[in-house]
């Protein structure tokens, strides 16, 4: 059956036959030959046909004998576009076994972490030591499932808003990897399979639709795919078909011409018009002329008002005033007519949505027509402005779905307002489902993806039912989505933009134009809504603290200390037992080399929360930041009681016993917060120290292995590196680590330093004494260089 329906689709499809014309040549060539493309990008506007053309291009694939995959929306994450990936190639003979068995690795691990984690609440601030781990570049949170599968961009902020807890959840630095670096883990395996896949077919196709959703995660990671080695090697026999709104991202792409190929699409010439009206049956001239003048010759509105059987120019209505009529006339069934209408509000379409739209019992009553929801659903996927996707659920095209709502806001705001309503319950009861599988899980719920995603669709569907009554608890939601980044402030935001356009409110409006120029800031954007939500949204004293709060959360990650304490000091001014205040206050102090004001306030904070283990752990790493490991000890073993697994306790307690001169007892220490944690690069670095102290150069080389394998681009390890093989009398080598840490990082004077005595060591004393040099060009207070030079200088005169 299923194969009967594509071929009938395939035969109504008309039009685009330069395109295809060009997809199928390339077949022919050699992936050897300067004119094969090995990328095409489809773009234009909604209505356009993009996914009919690509899913033709699907079709001609196959029939060059290619193995095809198609990907589109209905996925939110890199995992999710690999197993759509996997099981396709599966139907069709080839299975890609490595890539199954990891990505079930991946959902499992998951699934245990988020299950550990549940054990160990999160506190509100990260720690600085938290913060300093991000900033050293460690993958967060942010490619997490349970925090959200975004773009495979590393986020600092996310890391230090919680990587140290979900880190120590796993068994093994494969296990983390698995879970909190997706595309690092599992890119391999899949290049692993298609180069398999390689072997059987003359060509692999992957497509990728309705780009402009998908972008945000796949963009950069096919890019890399395509163009870089980082993964492995794609095979040269893949041809890759992308297809979104928007043309490829000039930054990203720039110099793609040699191997990509940009296919714009607009609206049907009057020829590939009048094919599809043929196909349909819609033969009539002045029938055909009036759908060409009121389709603007738009596919999806050439097609839709074809399907009306139309057999006089009467019969076809303007597509911007009557067009739900038009599109509706085949169907007599005034049930069904209602439904369609109503089936317009949601976003997307599954059964559940369309009884909640519908206003249906769960029995499929309440109406004259005998269909139920399911029924329903099963009808409205067969209309031509429905599209489904793959993940069983369907959505209205754009272009149809505009003039729907207009109609049903406009002629029966009773019902608009209703059916949104019974929408919002809806997914607000979904929300409070996940939330219940998720209680006790680290973090704010915005850090999770499927959370997000019924969260946004709660607040649209509120704005829509009453968009002055439900703004207020809108705009307080987005002081949550912006403590973490742009990226997810953006996925906020998007709702009041969707309500913006589709009630025409003009406040909304308003809102959604400013949200949307202050996010277009990629650095600042969440930034700048903290800002403008504080100054015009006429939040309550608890509302200001939490945004005064969260304002100075990303000041801090930006690096601008001072600010932050303005802010928190705000929140505290408003309400003096706020302990995010308080600790915010602590840890800022603290970066800033301000020991005696950060410890009271954490005071302040033990007063307001007390017991907390994150309180305890703080204090004991003041102490030890401001040289007093003696007083840091108590503190790190109060907070080591209180929550065992806790590896940034253990790192800080260990390093405290090192200083101490307990060695022994410092590696016991690193080794556990290690075990807890495999990739926690600042106990590896101590951990190195600790070893080589000990006599066990192997053993510290190994974990700066480690840390580079962590964060190839971190200069600390390199110094480190440098060290130690300085002390072992390697001197070349170390010469070779400090060159590399300062190519990281220019600026490190101690590098220069320490470089100077193995070029010494070497019989190189004039490149030591301009190492020197340079040491106290950039710190002239480096007492320890200018002795060195003294000593050298002194030793040449001689």
């Amino acid at each position: 059956m299923q194969e009967l329906i594509r071929r009938r689709r395939r035969a109504a499809f008309v039009g685009r036959r330069e395109e295809l014309r060009v997809f199928r040549e390339n077949f022919e060539l050699s992936p050897e030959d300067d004119r094969h493309r090995f990328l095409f990008h489809v773009h234009g506007p909604a209505g356009v046909g993009k996914t009919s053309l690509v899913r033709e291009m699907g079709q001609l694939a196959t029939e060059c004998g290619a193995l095809v995959a198609y990907v589109d929306d209905g996925v939110t994450d890199l995992p999710g576009a690999l197993g759509e990936i996997a099981a396709q190639y599966a139907q069709q003979g080839r299975t890609m076994k490595a890539l199954d068995r990891a990505l079930a690795a991946h959902r499992q691990r998951i699934h245990e972490a988020v299950a550990a984690a549940a054990r160990a609440p999160e506190p509100e601030v990260p720690s600085a030591g938290s913060a300093a781990v991000a900033r050293a570049g460690v993958v967060g949170l942010g490619l997490v499932p349970v925090v959200g599968a975004l773009s495979g961009v590393v986020d600092a902020d996310r890391v230090a808003l919680g990587a140290d807890r979900l880190r120590a959840r796993f068994r093994s630095p494969e296990d983390a990897r698995l879970a909190l670096e997706p595309e690092r883990a599992l890119t391999p395996v899949l290049l692993d399979g298609l180069g398999g896949a390689a072997d059987t077919a003359p060509w692999l196709v992957l497509l990728f639709d309705t780009y402009e959703r998908t972008a945000p995660f796949l963009d950069r990671w096919l890019h890399d795919v395509m163009t870089t080695d980082r993964y492995g090697e794609l095979p040269a026999n893949a041809v890759v078909v992308t297809a979104g709104q928007r043309p490829l991202d000039p930054d990203r792409w720039d110099g793609a011409a040699d191997f990509a190929a940009e296919l714009p699409l607009r609206p049907f010439t009057e020829t590939e018009a009048r094919g599809l009206l043929a196909a349909k049956g819609v033969t009539d001239e002045p029938v055909i002329a009036e759908v060409l003048r009121l389709s603007g010759r738009l596919p999806v509105l050439v097609s839709t008002l074809a399907e009306t059987g139309p057999t006089a120019p009467d019969d076809v209505g303007d597509p911007s005033a009557t067009a739900v009529e038009r599109f509706l006339k085949a169907e007599r069934d005034p049930v069904r007519r209602a439904a369609a209408l109503d089936c317009a509000l949601p976003r997307r379409l599954d059964e559940e949505i369309v009884r909640a739209a519908v206003g249906r019992d769960a029995d499929g009553g309440g109406g004259s027509g005998g269909d139920g929801p399911a029924e329903l659903y099963g009808w409205l996927r067969t209309m031509p402005f429905v599209r489904p996707d793959r993940r069983g659920t369907a959505r209205y095209h754009d272009v149809v779905r505009a003039p729907m709502l207009r109609l049903r806001r406009n002629t029966a705001p009773a019902l608009w307002s209703a059916g949104h309503t019974r929408l919002a319950e809806l997914y607000g009861r979904r929300r409070e489902v996940l939330e219940e599988e998720l209680r006790g899980a680290p973090g704010r719920p915005w850090m999770r993806a499927e959370w997000r995603a019924l969260c946004v669709d709660e607040l649209y569907h509120s704005l829509c039912a009453g968009p002055r009554t439900a703004l207020p608890g809108v705009l307080r939601a987005g002081i949550d989505a912006c403590r973490f980044d742009t990226a997810v402030a953006r996925e906020w935001a998007r709702a009041v933009t969707d309500a913006a356009e589709d009630t025409a409110a003009e406040h909304l409006r308003t809102w959604s134009d400013d949200l949307c120029d202050a996010l277009a800031d990629e650095a600042l954007g969440a930034l700048r809504v903290l800002e403008l939500l504080l100054s015009r949204a006429g939040f309550d004293d608890a509302d200001r603290v939490a945004a005064y709060n969260a304002h100075g959360l990303r000041l801090f990650h930006l690096g601008r200390l001072r600010e932050a304490l303005t802010d928190h000091e705000r929140a505290i001014a408003i309400d003096p037992g706020d302990p995010g205040g308080h600790h915010g206050l602590a840890v800022t102090h603290r970066a800033l080399g301000e020991f005696e004001t950060a410890l009271r306030h954490l005071a302040a904070a033990d007063e307001v929360a007390p017991g907390a283990e994150w309180v305890a752990r703080d204090r004991g790493e003041t102490y030890r930041r401001m040289g007093r490991p003696e007083e840091a000890l108590p503190w790190l073993d109060r907070a080591h009681a209180l929550d065992p697994r806790e590896p940034l306790t253990l790192g800080s307690r260990g390093q405290a016993k090192f200083v101490l001169g307990r060695p022994r007892e410092a590696l016991d220490d690193l080794d556990r917060a290690i075990d807890l944690w495999p990739d926690y690069p600042w106990a590896l670095l101590r951990r190195a120290r600790v070893r080589q102290a000990l006599g066990d150069l192997p053993g510290a080389l190994d974990d700066l292995d480690r840390v580079h394998e962590a964060d190839p681009d971190a200069p600390g390890a390199y110094s480190d590196r440098g060290d130690i093989l300085r002390f072992a009398s390697r001197h070349d080598e170390a010469v070779a680590a400090y060159d590399r840490a300062l190519a990281l990082d220019p600026g490190h004077a101690w590098a220069w330093g320490s470089r100077a005595l193995c070029l010494e060591a070497l019989g190189r004393e004039e490149e030591a004494l301009a190492s020197l040099d340079e040491a106290l060009r950039l710190d002239p207070e480096y007492g320890w260089a200018r002795e060195q030079r003294q000593r050298m200088m002194e030793a040449d005169t001689a």
